[in-house]
């Protein structure tokens, strides 16, 4: 039992103590500490720590230890679909009865850590970008089409597959939209809108080819969250950090995650190998829709990348507020440029 005089530990005393070299049983000669939206991931020598923020949005909801808990375990099993001997364990922290915060020792847990296996960043899909090929992608892609093979089809008909991507359009619209937004990084509401119409004008115009991904079962529970810095090179090939808070969202046509990551190759200087990408796909999983699919989905998928980007501006105090403005307009411009071409 834990004094009940003892002061429970909030986000920053934990961090603290995570940040020490000397709390990792396993022995560290130092730790890193990475931020993101939703996490704060600290890399000792050989294994990464993810401990999940209390945060709590219209996607998710972290807000309880409870619920941080149920999320890691999610977390741990989806990402062993597609990496093998990465994602190793939850490990608690625990509160002492004297107060006193020890990894996997004795107390109360307060926190639950992601434990990880540190990946080699220069074999991450950013570090090779300059000099990866098809043949050196072609691993990859094959771990991902026997994945898409196998993975569980979603029963959606193609009225409510339509109706979802409305929907989500809609929100992101409204979002980038936010007053202030409007006032933090002086978008063009015009632009934003019309991004937007020409999307949910593809919806109305092409429902059709959109509904039969849904009717020929091409929905599927897939990664959600398919961009090179979550692919890794190696042997064999790892695809980390999949979309795990939120089911609906993971549940996607495989065209739509392999146009994100050639979405995301393109804005790292190798469209040629997003091209190649889908490519590979095509062949392997004997699926070739229209191009035009493709094309929607990038302009969609950059309009939601759009929309998370400005949200880190709402955070309140932003470590890189200049950042997140040029990600936020870099976005807009791909979706800009994906619905004025004419292909949708």
């Amino acid at each position: 039992m834990t004094d009940p005089a003892v002061k429970l530990p909030g986000l920053e005393d934990k961090t603290r103590f995570l940040l020490s070299p000397a709390s990792y049983p396993e022995g560290a000669d130092s730790v890193r500490l990475v931020e993101t939206h939703m996490a704060r991931i600290f890399l000792t020598d050989h294994f990464a720590y993810k401990m999940k923020k209390p945060v709590r949005s219209s996607y998710l909801d972290f807000s309880s230890l409870d619920k941080r808990y149920g999320d890691c375990r999610e977390e741990l099993h989806l990402n062993r679909r597609l990496t093998d001997n990465v994602y190793l364990d939850l490990v608690p922290l625990r509160l002492d009865a004297r107060g006193r915060l020890a990894l996997d020792g004795a107390g109360v847990p307060v926190e639950w850590l992601v434990k990880m296996r540190r990946l080699r960043e220069t074999a991450s899909l950013p570090a090779l970008i300059g000099s990866a090929s098809g043949e050196t992608l072609a691993p990859l892609l094959q771990r991902l089409c026997d994945f898409y093979r196998d993975a569980e089809v979603i029963a959606l008909t193609p009225a409510q597959y339509l109706a979802r991507l409305r929907r989500q359009c809609e929100d992101w619209r409204e979002r980038l939209l936010a007053p202030d937004l409007e006032q933090k990084l002086a978008l063009d509401a015009g632009e934003i809108k019309g991004i937007a119409g020409a999307l949910l004008d593809f919806l109305d115009r092409e429902g059709e080819l959109l509904g039969e991904r849904a009717g020929a079962g091409r929905i599927v529970e897939g990664h959600g969250d398919l961009r090179p810095e979550h692919c890794f090179l190696t042997q064999p090939p790892q695809v980390i950090d999949c979309l795990e808070f939120n089911r609906t969202l993971r549940c996607v046509d495989p065209v739509d995650e392999l146009s994100y990551l050639a979405l995301e190759c393109e804005l790292l200087g190798r469209a040629d190998l997003g091209e190649t990408a889908l490519e590979g796909y095509y062949r392997c999983c004997d699926d070739r829709p229209p191009e035009a699919l493709s094309r929607f989905y990038r302009a969609n998928r950059a309009l939601l990348r759009a929309h998370l980007a400005a949200a880190h501006l709402q955070d309140g105090a932003v470590a890189e507020p200049d950042k997140w403005k040029s990600k936020t307009r870099l976005y807009l411009q791909a979706a800009r440029r994906y619905c004025a071409d004419g292909s949708l």
